[in-house]
């Protein structure tokens, strides 16, 4: 098949026809699911105007994917992913990527694990930054989802690597996936560019509530071994599990006793 399209039909990016056909893949998948995940931020409420960005790391190879700089979300398209270097320069000069990008591309160079980035200016989450204030451990979501509260990063200015340096400084060796950057916003990391959408989504979520919660009063922090249990129980129990591979010869119901975990939740 031609390097220039894909199998659907659509042509392939200028930037990716000279990738390994392995990596080409991957780098179309990534572009689709960023152009579902950036939805993902407007239905949730997360964004305004051109603000914000999710990237995901391109596994097999020294690159990721961003959002274009100043484009609307209702303009982004697959092509419109900008593919950078881990160094953070846009692989065509010519694309001009968002000016986060330095940021995750320091990120993903010094957190390994990390394959996706979020960063929004979300109303809740930016009250905590313009307070220079954690978020504390309040809520059992926040046990589930940060195994703790959701910390204060240092202030840094926008353009270069400093928000990564301090995102990175934040979040090492700490169970959080997401932190509060001081003046700023909410920046999420994830082990794919889902995970650190849902970080946003849920980060967001208990701002705001622990927020609504100090208007009433004192808030009541969770003990510190309930926060473990918690954060144990839902990173490792719930949800559903995969069904048990069947034994040779066994019938229609081997593996039958899978059950599905805390449905309601």
């Amino acid at each position: 098949m031609s390097t220039d399209q894909h199998e659907d039909g659509r042509a392939v990016p200028a930037t990716d026809r000279d990738l390994p056909e392995e990596v080409r893949r991957e780098v179309a998948r990534l572009r689709d699911q960023l152009v579902v995940l950036h939805a993902e931020l407007v239905r949730n409420g997360l964004v305004v105007w051109t603000g914000g960005n999710v990237s995901a790391r391109v596994l097999g190879a020294d690159l990721f994917l961003i959002k274009p700089s100043g484009l609307s979300y209702d303009d982004l398209d697959a092509a419109s992913m900008v593919l950078c270097t881990l160094d953070g320069e846009a692989v065509d000069p010519a694309q001009q990527p968002s000016s986060d990008t330095g940021s995750h591309a320091y990120v993903y160079r010094h957190m390994p694990e990390v394959a996706g980035q979020v960063h929004t200016h979300s109303t809740y989450a930016c009250a905590w930054a313009a307070r220079a204030e954690e978020i504390p451990c309040v809520l059992t979501a926040m046990a589930d989802e940060f195994g703790g509260p959701i910390p204060l990063g240092p202030f840094a200015l926008i353009g270069g690597e400093d928000i990564g340096r301090g995102v990175v400084e934040t979040l090492t060796g700490h169970r959080s996936k997401a932190v509060i950057m001081q003046n700023h916003g909410v920046f999420t990391i994830g082990k794919d560019a889902k995970a650190a959408v849902k970080a946003a989504v849920m980060c967001e979520d208990v701002a705001r509530s622990v927020h609504i919660a100090r208007q009433l009063g004192e808030t009541v922090p969770i003990p510190q071994d309930a926060v473990d249990s918690l954060y144990d129980r839902y990173q490792n129990v719930y949800g559903q599990r995969p069904a048990a591979p069947s034994a040779p010869g066994a019938g229609a119901d081997a593996g039958a006793g899978t059950t599905a975990e805390e449905a309601s939740r």
